[in-house]
């Protein structure tokens, strides 16, 4: 891509057309940041302060992206191209590990949490990090050879790596949703934190995160169905109802009163906090 004919517009070429969708998403991120800014100061809490984070890389990204499809020069600039890819797939790891420690801090107020090697593995934090961590450097190492490489060995290897991205993080979103059942038994069985408040968010949180869980592994799930045709995936059509309105929706549940215990609420001495 970097032999790309001189005027070749990178954003169109991916599929980035429309200007006033990228204005209402990066609109609707902006009072969400602020939501989220808000309450990591009003009920501090990890959970809040990494939404709040990808909520700031989604507004860059659709800040970005409304440019790349507004200006041509800034869609021809293959700099600022790059730039949102890197926000954009570094911003994914926000929402899913969010998710995935909300359910880690509810399932904390089991008195007899789930116990056994595959619960052992699920609850390691570092671990899914890692593997989070892993699949974006990989995804932005592909992006960037994918569009800089000059040699088709080397355009190969970053094809390559984008799709093992989409892949791992697949998997991590799958894990995720079923983290969401073992929480489900929790709380069926034990009440938990669901007892303990008279929160909408506190009652009915395990319904609520199943449907996040499920948004997250649609859009990933997109992404893997369309991983062997880039223009079905840069499709607008399908990419925004698809991969930009699913992690929207999942991020408007976070909203929710009483989702989200505070801090100072789990139990520091269980096992899963």
């Amino acid at each position: 891509m970097a032999s790309a004919p001189a005027g070749y517009n990178f954003a169109k070429g991916s599929g980035i057309e429309s200007f006033p969708a990228a204005v209402v998403f990066a609109v609707l991120y902006a009072f969400l940041l602020v939501f989220f800014l808000f309450r990591s100061f009003t009920r501090p809490t990890f959970v809040f302060f990494v939404v709040a984070f990808f909520c700031l890389l989604r507004f860059t990204g659709f800040i970005i992206r409304a440019l790349l499809a507004q200006v041509p020069a800034d869609g021809e600039n293959i700099n600022l191209f790059i730039a949102y890819e890197v926000i954009y797939n570094t911003g994914f790891f926000g929402i899913i590990y969010s998710t995935y420690t909300l359910i880690l801090d509810r399932v904390a107020f089991a008195k007899n949490p789930p116990r056994g090697p595959i619960y052992f593995i699920l609850k390691r934090r570092f671990l899914f990090r890692l593997a989070l961590t892993a699949a974006v450097s990989t995804g932005i190492t592909g992006s960037v050879q994918t569009l800089l490489g000059t040699q088709p060995s080397t355009i190969s290897t970053g094809e390559t790596l984008r799709k093992v991205a989409i892949y791992i993080f697949l998997v991590c979103a799958i894990l995720v949703f079923l983290q969401a059942f073992i929480l489900a038994r929790v709380e069926f069985s034990e009440g938990g934190y669901s007892s303990a408040t008279h929160s909408l968010g506190g009652k009915y949180g395990i319904y609520l995160l199943i449907v996040i869980s499920l948004l997250l592994v649609a859009r990933e799930a997109f992404f893997a169905a369309t991983i062997s045709n880039p223009t079905a995936q840069g499709n607008e059509h399908l990419w925004y109802p698809l991969a930009a309105l699913t992690e929207l929706l999942a991020v408007g549940i976070f909203t929710v009163p009483g989702l989200v215990p505070a801090r100072s609420e789990i139990p520091q001495d269980s096992e899963w906090a």
